[in-house]
């Protein structure tokens, strides 16, 4: 007893993303794209990830801002982005700005990064 079988092969798009475990741009690259900075300093890049914008009025209570550096931590997490908690605590504390610049460049890339690939059968 034979029993053929017809399979068929059909295109499939694969999903391509951002895949390094580095940071797409570096803490000091805010010239890449002024208006994106503009914004990230406007809506401190909470919008983006998913909080409330009153979030950055305790920076301002003590010496490490704690908003800044959890947010830079989350990121970090969220992206698969190598990195330490100390060097966040550092750049957050001293380079505050262009942390929120980084932050906000990187959910671009992530978001904007998904491309669709399409094999063809040959």
């Amino acid at each position: 007893l034979s029993v053929s079988v017809m399979t068929s092969h059909q295109p499939r798009p694969f999903v391509m993303a951002h895949t390094s475990n580095q940071w797409s741009s570096g803490i000091c690259d805010c010239c890449q794209n002024v208006p994106e900075c503009e914004w990230a300093l406007l809506s401190f890049c909470y919008t983006k990830h998913g909080e409330c914008l009153c979030l950055p009025l305790l920076d301002g209570f003590g010496c490490i801002p704690p908003i800044t550096m959890a947010m830079r931590v989350s990121v970090r997490n969220r992206y698969g982005i190598q990195g330490t908690i100390c060097n966040d605590c550092l750049y957050s504390t001293f380079c505050g700005v262009c942390a929120w610049c980084q932050m906000s460049r990187e959910m671009n890339v992530h978001e904007q990064n998904v491309n669709l690939v399409h094999n063809r059968a040959k």
